[in-house]
């Protein structure tokens, strides 16, 4: 009995020892960084309005029915918008322009970029764009989406890549794409 003891000890030493020479520095070290807490402090609002305004006039208004502010203790602070956003852009007599909705939208504060996820759908009386990923640079205020489909009033569309607009989408310009357009009976008469 007293064999089989020692005998076990012995391989219960071994293997312990095994599994300690096989953690390497590395390891040690993202073991210190995963014990590391961050802490965040969470606010929700629900049914939220927000008015975007510049030069005193209001040129937006965004309706979410959850607003999440995110501000970790390291970090920047987000606005999480986890069940959607839609956004009415207006003109000067506060007539609705166009529209901007998705099915989530975070929005990060120090890089001044709003980003719109899942079924997002920009319409004004120019075209509809309808991509899963939509980016607003405020800095450049500029959208981006690595890809999406414009369509136009007469049923003309784009798949396009690369799409790039002002924040008014008055215009647009893509990477590449390829699409089907249509052109009138009397073109170059």
């Amino acid at each position: 009995m007293k064999g089989k003891g020692i005998i076990l000890s012995v391989v219960m030493l071994f293997v312990v020892q095994l599994s300690l020479s096989s953690c390497g520095e590395d390891d040690l070290k993202k073991a210190a960084k995963l014990s590391k807490k961050i802490s965040l402090d969470t606010t929700r609002t629900t049914a939220v309005e927000i008015i975007y305004s510049d030069s005193a006039k209001v040129k937006a208004k965004g309706f979410a029915p959850v607003l999440d502010k995110i501000t970790p203790s390291s970090g920047a602070i987000l606005q999480e918008m986890p069940k959607g956003v839609k956004i009415e852009f207006l003109d000067d007599s506060l007539k609705i322009t166009g529209s901007i909705t998705s099915d989530y939208a975070i929005m990060k504060e120090v890089e001044k970029l709003t980003i719109f996820k899942k079924n997002v759908i920009v319409v004004n009386q120019n075209m509809t764009f309808n991509t899963e990923e939509l980016t607003w640079d405020q800095n450049k205020q500029m959208f981006f989406s690595p890809r999406g489909v414009v369509t136009q009033p007469d049923g003309s569309f784009a798949n396009a890549e690369n799409f790039s607009a002002p924040q008014d989408f008055s215009y647009y310009k893509t990477g590449s794409g390829y699409g089907e357009t249509y052109v009138k009976e009397n073109f170059g008469e």
